[in-house]
Protein backbone atom coordinates (compact mmCIF):
# COMPACT_ATOMS: atom_id res chain seq x y z
CA UNK A 1 0.00 0.00 0.00
CA UNK A 2 2.32 2.65 -1.25
CA UNK A 3 4.03 3.97 -4.34
CA UNK A 4 7.78 3.91 -4.75
CA UNK A 5 9.52 4.28 -8.10
CA UNK A 6 13.13 4.30 -9.09
CA UNK A 7 14.92 5.33 -12.26
CA UNK A 8 18.51 4.47 -13.17
CA UNK A 9 20.16 6.47 -15.91
CA UNK A 10 23.81 7.19 -16.71
CA UNK A 11 25.14 6.12 -13.30
CA UNK A 12 22.49 8.05 -11.36
CA UNK A 13 19.54 6.71 -9.35
CA UNK A 14 16.43 8.68 -8.46
CA UNK A 15 13.96 7.11 -6.04
CA UNK A 16 10.63 8.73 -5.24
CA UNK A 17 8.03 7.70 -2.67
CA UNK A 18 4.71 8.85 -1.33
CA UNK A 19 4.23 9.42 2.40
CA UNK A 20 1.06 7.52 3.31
CA UNK A 21 1.24 4.50 5.59
CA UNK A 22 -2.05 2.63 5.90
CA UNK A 23 -2.98 0.62 8.96
CA UNK A 24 -6.40 -0.96 9.51
CA UNK A 25 -7.80 1.12 6.61
CA UNK A 26 -6.67 4.37 8.26
CA UNK A 27 -4.02 6.51 6.57
CA UNK A 28 -1.14 7.61 8.77
CA UNK A 29 1.09 10.49 7.78
CA UNK A 30 3.96 11.85 9.84
CA UNK A 31 7.32 13.42 8.91
CA UNK A 32 9.17 10.50 10.56
CA UNK A 33 7.42 7.95 8.33
CA UNK A 34 10.00 8.19 5.54
CA UNK A 35 9.85 5.43 2.95
CA UNK A 36 13.37 6.17 1.67
CA UNK A 37 16.30 6.16 4.07
CA UNK A 38 20.06 6.54 3.73
CA UNK A 39 22.06 3.82 5.46
CA UNK A 40 25.76 2.94 5.14
CA UNK A 41 26.02 4.27 1.57
CA UNK A 42 22.71 2.79 0.44
CA UNK A 43 19.34 4.28 -0.33
CA UNK A 44 16.72 1.89 1.06
CA UNK A 45 13.05 2.16 0.10
CA UNK A 46 10.37 -0.20 1.35
CA UNK A 47 6.76 -1.13 0.82
CA UNK A 48 4.50 -3.80 2.23
CA UNK A 49 4.59 -5.01 5.82
CA UNK A 50 5.91 -2.26 8.07
CA UNK A 51 7.97 -4.54 10.32
CA UNK A 52 10.52 -5.73 7.73
CA UNK A 53 10.71 -2.23 6.26
CA UNK A 54 11.43 -0.79 9.71
CA UNK A 55 14.07 -3.44 10.44
CA UNK A 56 15.79 -3.04 7.07
CA UNK A 57 15.71 0.75 7.12
CA UNK A 58 16.53 1.46 10.77
CA UNK A 59 18.26 -1.56 12.36
CA UNK A 60 20.08 -3.26 9.46
CA UNK A 61 23.64 -2.17 8.79
CA UNK A 62 24.11 -3.22 5.16
CA UNK A 63 27.46 -4.71 4.20
CA UNK A 64 29.65 -2.44 2.11
CA UNK A 65 31.10 -4.07 -0.99
CA UNK A 66 34.86 -4.28 -1.38
CA UNK A 67 36.56 -3.02 -4.53
CA UNK A 68 36.42 -6.61 -5.85
CA UNK A 69 32.69 -6.89 -4.98
CA UNK A 70 31.99 -3.65 -6.87
CA UNK A 71 33.03 -5.34 -10.11
CA UNK A 72 29.81 -7.38 -9.89
CA UNK A 73 27.32 -5.76 -7.53
CA UNK A 74 24.57 -8.14 -8.63
CA UNK A 75 26.59 -11.13 -7.41
CA UNK A 76 27.46 -9.24 -4.20
CA UNK A 77 23.78 -8.59 -3.52
CA UNK A 78 23.00 -12.31 -3.89
CA UNK A 79 25.98 -13.75 -2.04
CA UNK A 80 26.59 -11.22 0.76
CA UNK A 81 23.80 -8.67 1.00
CA UNK A 82 20.78 -11.01 0.99
CA UNK A 83 22.25 -13.38 3.62
CA UNK A 84 22.89 -10.36 5.89
CA UNK A 85 19.35 -9.16 5.21
CA UNK A 86 17.86 -12.54 6.14
CA UNK A 87 19.94 -12.63 9.32
CA UNK A 88 18.80 -9.22 10.60
CA UNK A 89 15.15 -10.00 9.87
CA UNK A 90 15.44 -13.31 11.73
CA UNK A 91 17.34 -11.76 14.67
CA UNK A 92 14.59 -9.16 15.03
CA UNK A 93 11.72 -11.63 14.98
CA UNK A 94 10.31 -11.15 11.48
CA UNK A 95 8.85 -14.32 10.04
CA UNK A 96 6.80 -14.22 6.85
CA UNK A 97 3.37 -15.73 7.42
CA UNK A 98 2.92 -18.10 4.48
CA UNK A 99 -0.81 -18.33 5.15
CA UNK A 100 -1.39 -14.60 4.71
CA UNK A 101 -1.51 -13.87 0.97
CA UNK A 102 -1.25 -10.12 1.65
CA UNK A 103 1.86 -10.42 3.83
CA UNK A 104 5.32 -9.58 2.57
CA UNK A 105 7.54 -6.75 1.50
CA UNK A 106 9.21 -5.24 -1.54
CA UNK A 107 12.38 -3.20 -1.24
CA UNK A 108 14.56 -1.08 -3.50
CA UNK A 109 18.24 -0.80 -2.60
CA UNK A 110 20.47 1.68 -4.42
CA UNK A 111 24.22 1.57 -4.13
CA UNK A 112 26.88 3.22 -6.26
CA UNK A 113 24.41 4.33 -8.91
CA UNK A 114 22.81 0.88 -9.30
CA UNK A 115 19.35 -0.19 -8.16
CA UNK A 116 18.18 -3.61 -6.99
CA UNK A 117 14.70 -4.87 -6.17
CA UNK A 118 14.42 -7.52 -3.45
CA UNK A 119 11.12 -8.90 -2.21
CA UNK A 120 9.87 -11.39 0.36
CA UNK A 121 11.32 -14.38 -1.47
CA UNK A 122 14.76 -12.67 -1.39
CA UNK A 123 15.22 -12.77 -5.15
CA UNK A 124 17.44 -9.98 -6.47
CA UNK A 125 15.92 -8.35 -9.53
CA UNK A 126 17.30 -5.93 -12.10
CA UNK A 127 15.42 -4.10 -14.86
CA UNK A 128 17.31 -3.48 -18.08
CA UNK A 129 15.22 -0.40 -18.85
CA UNK A 130 16.20 1.22 -15.52
CA UNK A 131 12.60 1.71 -14.36
CA UNK A 132 11.50 0.17 -11.07
CA UNK A 133 8.30 0.33 -9.07
CA UNK A 134 6.93 -1.25 -5.92
CA UNK A 135 3.70 -0.83 -4.00
CA UNK A 136 0.05 -0.66 -4.92
CA UNK A 137 0.33 2.55 -6.95
CA UNK A 138 3.45 1.55 -8.84
CA UNK A 139 1.67 0.36 -12.02
CA UNK A 140 0.28 3.88 -12.49
CA UNK A 141 3.65 5.48 -11.78
CA UNK A 142 5.57 3.07 -14.04
CA UNK A 143 3.15 3.77 -16.89
CA UNK A 144 3.65 7.48 -16.39
CA UNK A 145 7.44 7.07 -16.42
CA UNK A 146 7.25 5.15 -19.71
CA UNK A 147 5.14 8.00 -21.11
CA UNK A 148 7.91 10.47 -20.26
CA UNK A 149 6.86 11.76 -16.83
CA UNK A 150 9.40 12.77 -14.21
CA UNK A 151 9.53 10.80 -10.95
CA UNK A 152 7.51 13.53 -9.21
CA UNK A 153 4.90 13.62 -11.99
CA UNK A 154 4.65 9.82 -11.89
CA UNK A 155 3.97 9.94 -8.14
CA UNK A 156 1.32 12.62 -8.66
CA UNK A 157 -0.42 10.40 -11.23
CA UNK A 158 -0.27 7.41 -8.87
CA UNK A 159 -1.76 9.52 -6.05
CA UNK A 160 -4.71 10.44 -8.28
CA UNK A 161 -5.38 6.78 -9.08
CA UNK A 162 -4.41 4.80 -5.97
CA UNK A 163 -6.22 5.38 -2.67
CA UNK A 164 -3.16 4.20 -0.72
CA UNK A 165 -0.84 6.86 -2.20
CA UNK A 166 -0.65 10.50 -1.15
CA UNK A 167 1.58 13.55 -0.90
CA UNK A 168 3.97 14.85 0.20
CA UNK A 169 6.52 13.06 -1.91
CA UNK A 170 10.09 12.25 -1.02
CA UNK A 171 12.62 12.21 -3.85
CA UNK A 172 16.22 11.16 -3.25
CA UNK A 173 19.11 11.01 -5.71
CA UNK A 174 22.30 8.99 -5.68
CA UNK A 175 25.23 9.06 -8.11
CA UNK A 176 27.90 6.52 -8.90
CA UNK A 177 30.81 6.86 -6.48
CA UNK A 178 34.15 7.91 -7.88
CA UNK A 179 36.70 5.36 -6.72
CA UNK A 180 40.23 6.54 -6.28
CA UNK A 181 43.00 4.35 -7.63
CA UNK A 182 45.64 3.19 -5.20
Amino acid sequence: MTTIVGVVKNGHVIIGADSQVTSNSRPNMHPKLQKITKNNGYLIAGSGDSTPCDILQHIFVPPVPTATDRKDLYKFMITKFVPAMREVLDENGYKLDGNDKDAGFDMLFAFDGELFEIDSDFSVLLNGDGIYGIGSGSPFAIGALYAGATVEQALEIAAKNDIYTSEPFQIVKQSKLALTKK
